[in-house]
């Protein structure tokens, strides 16, 4: 008797515990005693049974352990045990980071063992449990893993399978193959597709963060507040006291260092002190924040009516500009994508302004870019003149002010928020849809959407909402952004989104002709990286090209991404199918590579950039100018952001550069879903090539005045988080 008495003992220490009340011990805590007097009496006479010894690992994120009851059914090919409490007397089970073992007796052996349910039940009030990890050792002595890595909450029970992956064609027992269905349509009802704007990327049904699934919201120290740090920032930098002065403008170009802060280790302040050079403009477009704009120029576009006495004084090889242009030496930004975009008009009190300005640029002897002409628009004519070096010295200056303000416009909403936000939540949803948690592939990309739905419902909810904070500070708030990139995804392909590709499209594949596009070098570097360690995958699961055709479920996730995420459009080019384990690797690499090196090299040097505003404009107050010699000191200052903006814009860079706590960077895979050692062997070689990648940057970069490390594997975060 002395088992059961340690037992009705250890629940009724329970009541000792902050959240039980004594009054409420007839409601709970008998009846539940009640239920367990059968199985304590069969624990008394347990002793030559059988026994499992289940090891249960809790997570260590805020809220993470319960108080709730925790139950436990081992399903093995025989036969189930009996449903068991898992609690030990005298003691708190289920803490956060604890690791707790029990014992788990039944009658006859189960045979071999398949699947672990776990139920969780309210001991007083509904307490979510993070659940990592479950083990057991079977009573012949073997382990088995069954990872979890999920939320269970209110009344709710998960099924989990063993740690090894398995494709659906592997399953043979009607246990397994009805647990695998089972996940899929639970979860096609929970991950639902939704249309937030006409033609963008499909996005998860949900209207607030609060209405996501629970294992893929921000966990509690991760939580993300737009309003709440952008404020913040904006306090932390000590710009607060403009925002009275909303609309009132700056005195001169200097005044903008009193709301710029000078942060060690950052190119920040070398960009204030230079970004007036012609060197500097023409940099960015090869390592700034939006280097995916810049392709070489084989024909000099007739909309661009640059002829070749206009720049001549700018060509340093006596060649014309015809003959630079063959020889590959010209390069051409064109921004016709924000032609016709309607410009904000939330605050009614202040005009704002967007240009679609093309830049003509130039490759001299020293292999540096340099801009020889601009147009502001997409029509030639007297009211669009070509601005140029030789022109006056303001004329020059706010020419490339207008170029920088239309880069930072595409920059945020087409190669940052359309390029690594919508459609990495794209793939996400889709895999969530399609394949199970017993997918080799779904353990592949996990770790890489990670919170990536979750920060994307935070941006729709408050940053690019109506009258969000977008709307505060952007020429493109006010609906301008939801134009501008249904007009860019008509640009969205499949090969645009390989980085190869995308660079080859672009004519800058060659590294002689470009030796500082480190963002080019630094992305194939990491590019063939992730794609030797993708490749490692698949082949260790998939045998044969043969059984990727056979696989009904990765062949599901590719057409729902198509056919759903993409709306089919027919511009797309997204396959709907994968005949070959090649064509496998390739898709997967684009989806891992687009959620961490590519989200990283267009978001984190954001401060770097654009926090010296006359570099980066958010805003133009001021039309562009239609003809020469009009631009001085007062209209540059009129056409920059006023004061209010300005700080928003600064406290939003801020944000948005900064990493989070905890972050996980490319190659940490610290929940393991893979149990295999093939698999762990494949992530330590991966490890150890990112090392070697890391410590080449970290060597080209030392001395450098201009450091290129936004590529840098150790900068590379997993996922979309940010």
């Amino acid at each position: 008797m002395g088992l059961i008495s340690s037992s009705i003992f250890s629940a009724s220490c329970r009541l000792l515990r902050p959240k039980s009340y004594f009054t409420r011990v007839i409601e709970i805590e008998l009846p539940h005693m009640l239920q367990l007097l059968p199985q304590l009496w069969g624990t008394f006479f347990a002793s030559d049974m059988p026994t499992y010894t289940v090891t249960v690992a809790t997570g260590s994120q805020w809220f993470a352990g319960t108080d709730d009851y925790i139950f436990i059914t081992l399903v093995g090919t025989d036969r189930c045990s009996e449903r068991t409490l898992l609690d030990k007397p005298l003691y708190n089970d289920f803490e956060r980071g604890a690791v707790d073992s029990y014992d788990v007796r039944v009658e006859e052996d189960l045979g071999e063992l398949v699947l672990v349910k776990i139920e969780k039940k309210k001991y007083w009030v509904q307490d979510d449990w993070y659940c990592k990890y479950i083990t057991v050792k079977t009573p012949s002595g073997d382990y088995l893993e069954f990872p979890c890595f999920s939320w269970l909450v209110d009344d709710k029970e998960i099924v989990l399978r063993d740690g090894r992956a398995h494709l659906p064609q592997d399953d043979k027992t009607s246990l397994v193959k009805q647990h695998r269905q089972k996940e899929l349509n639970f979860r096609r009802k929970t991950f639902r597709w939704k249309e937030w704007q006409p033609g963008f990327p499909m996005s998860i049904d949900a209207n607030a963060h609060k209405d996501l699934p629970r294992d893929i919201q921000f966990d509690s120290e991760k939580g993300v507040d737009f309003v709440l740090n952008y404020v913040k920032a904006i306090d932390n930098l000590c710009v607060n006291h403009f925002m009275h002065m909303f609309q009132s403008s700056w005195t001169g170009l200097d005044d903008f260092e009193r709301i710029f802060v000078r942060i060690k280790n950052t190119i920040s302040e070398y960009v204030m002190q230079h970004w007036k050079e012609d060197f500097m403009f023409g940099y960015q477009f090869l390592n700034g924040c939006n280097p995916v704009v810049i392709q070489k120029c084989t024909k000099l576009p007739e909309k661009f009516p640059v002829t070749h006495e206009m720049v001549s004084v700018s060509l340093e090889r006596d060649l014309t500009l015809e003959q630079e242009v063959e020889a590959g030496n010209i390069y051409l930004v064109d921004y016709e994508v924000i032609d016709g975009i309607r410009a904000n008009r939330t605050d009614p009190c202040t005009m704002q302004y967007l240009a679609a300005p093309m830049c003509l640029l130039y490759r001299n002897v020293k292999k540096k870019i340099l801009p020889i002409a601009i147009q502001l628009g997409q029509t030639p004519g007297e009211d669009t003149p070509i601005f140029l070096p030789t022109d006056g010295e303001n004329d020059w200056l706010l020419a490339k002010i207008w170029v920088r303000s239309a880069d930072f416009q595409y920059h945020q909403n087409i190669t940052h928020l359309l390029r690594t936000h919508l459609i990495t939540e794209m793939f996400a949803i889709a895999m969530y849809r399609q394949l199970p948690a017993v997918h080799p592939v779904y353990k592949l990309l996990l770790p890489h959407i990670r919170f990536t739905i979750a920060i994307n419902t935070k941006a729709r909810e408050q940053l690019i909402n109506e009258c969000g904070i977008f709307d505060k500070a952007n020429a493109t708030g006010g609906g301008g952004h939801v134009q501008l990139i249904q007009k860019a995804m008509k640009s969205v392909t499949f090969r645009s989104l390989c980085f190869p590709d995308m660079i080859k499209a672009r004519g800058l594949d060659c590294k002689e002709e470009l030796p500082t596009y480190f963002y080019r070098d630094d992305g194939y570097s990491v590019w063939e990286a992730t794609k030797s360690f993708v490749s490692n995958v698949v082949h260790i699961y998939y045998t044969s090209d043969e059984a990727l055709q056979a696989d009904e479920e990765i062949q599901a996730f590719i057409k729902d991404v198509c056919s759903f995420g993409m709306q089919d459009f027919d511009h797309c080019e997204f396959p709907k199918l994968l005949k070959s384990r090649e064509e496998l690797t390739e898709y997967l690499t684009v989806i891992v590579f687009t959620a961490s090196a590519q989200h990283a090299a267009v978001n984190f040097g954001q401060y770097d950039w654009f926090s010296w505003i006359p570099n980066a404009p958010s805003t133009m107050r001021r039309p562009p100018p239609n003809q020469k010699g009009m631009a001085d000191v007062n209209l540059i200052i009129e056409s920059l952001p006023d004061r209010g903006r300005s700080s928003w814009h600064l406290g939003a860079v801020w944000a948005l550069s900064q990493y989070q706590d905890n972050e996980l960077y490319l190659g940490m895979y610290p929940n393991e879903h893979f149990i295999e050692k093939p698999v762990k062997a494949a992530m330590e070689k991966f490890r150890k090539q990112l090392a070697e990648i890391t410590s080449s940057i970290k060597l080209r970069n030392e001395g450098k005045k201009l450091p290129y490390y936004n590529m840098s594997p150790d900068q590379i975060p997993n996922s979309v988080a940010v």
